[in-house]
């Protein structure tokens, strides 16, 4: 079992694709999957009898040869089935298992439960007893796995067919359970990283099949920054200015979030800001300042407001050559097509309100809209959300998967602009700048934990750049 950070993500024909190119037959990669979920299952599940759901497919099949390995390693294990398994690998899977196999529906509960009924490619609900009984068996475990995915979750998207959109309107805690960990089987699936699947996910580790993963969609995760040396100064560290807007703490907030996150040398342009840090460097925002050779960053957006002078600001921005750091009202003032044509490197951090107001509908996947809008106006894109999904113009794709519930507060988006804008200025290229500081925008809300306000987060951002 390790953790996903930084692995490939393949998606349900990636996966069979890869699956075929191994050269393994169908029997030989259930015998491998089964034999490594039984080895994850006695890792986890101490001293306590295991529960194996299987259902009709290759998924009920692991979980029949993960049952056999069990038995055979001396613990207590039973089966519970959906019905008679119809895939040949399963059939013969469940030919080798030598104990009785109980009705889904009337299985009585074990501490330990394994999901094992649905995994990849489902594309509709599970029937109602199917989920009632999967439901009632969960919930009263103590622990509970799933292979490879959670069974009712769509691979591809992350979507939960029968559930309404958003966690909240579901929930889905009363319907679909939330499993304590997933053992993804050769690679992670976009349904581990993508919400509202994610979440129903629990931790999520990956088993070695023996199949080779790649893909150029990955999982987030920290990456090693490295500290200022003896020649180093405060412009090598890298330079970022953030242009004021309308609501002038936004743009501070964003001063400050680089300033913690590692930039040498941070300007406000169009701001006195007083009580801002002595740090902070104040300028007037005028062509001298815009035109600043040593800006490696320019943020620009968080709370800029949208008026007719505002959109001058923006135009003047858009007009030099440094780059860009684009986020919050400003996204509403430009259209891609403006933006590919201005050329140059530019991170546009969106919220999903703002994504559809600069790009429409999202199409697909969370995956699918945010490579499809990098490639439309040649930025790299940051949708952000519950999870956050980086994608950049050459099609490379690096997704962070649930993320702290108290991010949703005042500010918390105009910490993570300013956050990757130091990673950007520090000579990061922009899609690793971006994913860089989603992590650290993360990883500083999990240090905080609970009630945190923006300017916490911006201070926390210190701590965390010490530890890379």
């Amino acid at each position: 079992m390790t953790p996903i950070e930084h692995e490939p993500i393949l998606t349900a024909a990636e996966m069979r694709a890869a699956e075929a190119a191994s050269g393994q037959t169908p029997e030989a990669l259930m015998a491998r999957a089964g034999v490594a979920v039984a080895h994850a299952v006695d890792r986890l599940a101490a001293h306590h009898a295991v529960l194996i759901l299987c259902g009709p497919g290759n998924n009920g099949g692991d979980g029949y040869v993960a049952a056999a390995r069990l038995a055979a390693m001396g613990r207590q294990v039973r089966v519970a089935a959906t019905g008679e398994p119809r895939t040949p690998a399963a059939i013969a899977a469940r030919a080798r298992w030598a104990g009785a196999v109980e009705p889904l529906a009337t299985a009585a509960p074990a501490p330990v439960v394994v999901d094992a009924l649905y995994g990849t490619g489902l594309r509709r609900p599970l029937a109602d007893d199917e989920s009632r009984a999967l439901a009632r068996l969960t919930n009263e475990a103590t622990l509970s796995i799933a292979v490879d995915l959670p069974s009712g979750v769509a691979t591809d998207d992350g979507h939960v067919p029968g559930l309404a959109a958003s966690i909240e309107e579901a929930h889905f805690l009363d319907t679909v359970p939330t499993i304590d960990v997933t053992l993804a089987l050769g690679a992670v699936k976009p349904a581990h990283v993508l919400q509202p699947a994610a979440a129903l996910c629990g931790a999520v580790r990956l088993l070695d099949i023996g199949i080779e993963a790649a893909s150029r969609v990955s999982v987030n995760g920290p990456m090693s920054l490295v500290p200022p040396g003896p020649d180093d100064h405060k412009f090598t560290r890298g330079m970022v200015a953030v242009v004021k807007g309308r609501m002038a703490g936004a743009s501070h907030l964003a001063s400050i979030a680089a300033m913690h996150a590692g930039a040498g040398y941070v300007a406000l342009l169009g701001a006195t800001m007083p009580g801002a840090p002595h740090g902070l460097v104040r300028r007037p925002l005028d062509d001298d300042a815009l035109g600043d050779a040593r800006i490696g960053a320019l943020v620009v957006g968080p709370g800029l407001g949208r008026d007719d002078d505002m959109r001058g600001i923006l135009d003047r921005v858009l007009a030099t050559d440094r780059a860009l750091v684009i986020d919050g009202d400003a996204l509403h003032l430009v259209t891609p097509e403006q933006l590919k044509a201005r050329g140059g490197t530019m991170i546009l951090t969106p919220h999903a309100g703002e994504f559809a107001a600069l790009f429409g509908d999202a199409e697909g996947s969370k995956i699918d809209a945010a490579r499809a809008a990098a490639v439309r106006s040649g930025a790299t894109i940051v949708f952000k959300g519950a999870d956050t999904v980086v994608a950049d113009p050459a099609g490379s794709v690096v997704v962070a998967g649930e993320a702290s519930g108290w991010l949703s507060t005042a500010g918390s988006g105009d910490v993570l602009a300013g956050a990757i804008a130091a990673m950007l200025a520090g000579g990061m290229a922009p899609i690793d700048a971006a994913a860089m500081g989603v992590w650290m925008h993360g990883e500083a809300a999990r240090r905080l934990g609970a009630a945190f306000v923006a300017d916490d987060l911006a201070r926390a951002l210190s701590d965390v750049r010490a530890a890379r």
